[in-house]
């Protein structure tokens, strides 16, 4: 038994490192992690088509179904994840990006309910890029919203000697909320290896798999979602 565990957790930390040269600039990035992530974001984009081609009707019209279950979505996610924004313009503006961010990682979670592939957010290297994507979108809000004087002089708020304190703060805001993701995601794959190591993989592991695919890979994607918007919100009131 501790053979097949260790052989399966094992599996879950090696990597298809792939090696992309260009004269003396190399590149690696982890085969399996980006063509999942190229996959998910195909089948969003497909989706959003799909969608929008039911959307193609009078406004006279009674709406279709598309139409209403689209309207039931964008209603539902702009209350859950837009309405703790600072004010009704930022949440407005905001929707597309906390909506898609959700909608991808949510998908990504979900991916792993597919048999022998693995969720690209149980890559550290795939959830440090998202949240390094919201601390980037919070800064240029900040900049834009409060002018280049005022957001400098956040900074060393309350006193000048908290310059390199603040800095540090804002540094370790896409690592904690990087990795939150990432141990969640992993932490479960590896349950399911143990499981399945001391089970027969009949039942109780693709049960498992289930709920941390569906559930827990739910609820992962919201507070990741809700947090990117907190960290909005604190870059642009303070």
């Amino acid at each position: 038994m501790f053979e097949q565990l260790a052989e399966m957790l094992a599996h879950l930390g090696g990597k298809r490192i792939v090696v992309l040269s260009i004269g003396e600039f190399s590149m690696r990035f982890d085969l399996v992690a980006t063509i999942t992530t190229w996959a998910v974001m195909l089948v969003l984009v497909l989706l959003a088509l799909y969608l929008r081609r039911g959307l193609r009707q009078e406004i006279e019209e009674k709406p279709n179904r598309i139409q209403a279950t689209l309207d039931l979505l964008i209603d539902l996610l702009r209350k859950q994840l837009t309405s703790n924004f600072a004010s009704e313009r930022l949440a407005q503006e905001m929707f597309p990006f906390i909506s898609t961010l959700f909608l991808y990682v949510l998908l990504c979670n979900w991916v792993s309910m597919i048999p022998y592939v693995e969720s690209p957010t149980a890559d550290a290297n795939v959830t440090l890029g998202l949240a390094l994507l919201v601390l980037v979108m919070s800064h240029v809000l900040a900049i834009r919203m409060k002018g280049g004087k005022k957001y400098i002089h956040g900074f060393i708020e309350p006193y000048p000697f908290m310059l390199p304190l603040n800095i540090m703060g804002e540094l370790a805001k896409p690592i904690s909320h990087g990795f939150r993701l990432f141990g969640n995601v992993f932490a479960g794959s590896v349950l399911i290896a143990v499981v399945t190591a001391k089970f027969a993989p009949v039942i109780v592991p693709p049960a498992l798999n289930l709920f941390f695919s569906l559930l827990m890979g739910g609820i992962q994607a919201f507070v990741f979602a809700m947090l990117a918007v907190a960290y909005i919100n604190v870059a642009v009131e303070s």
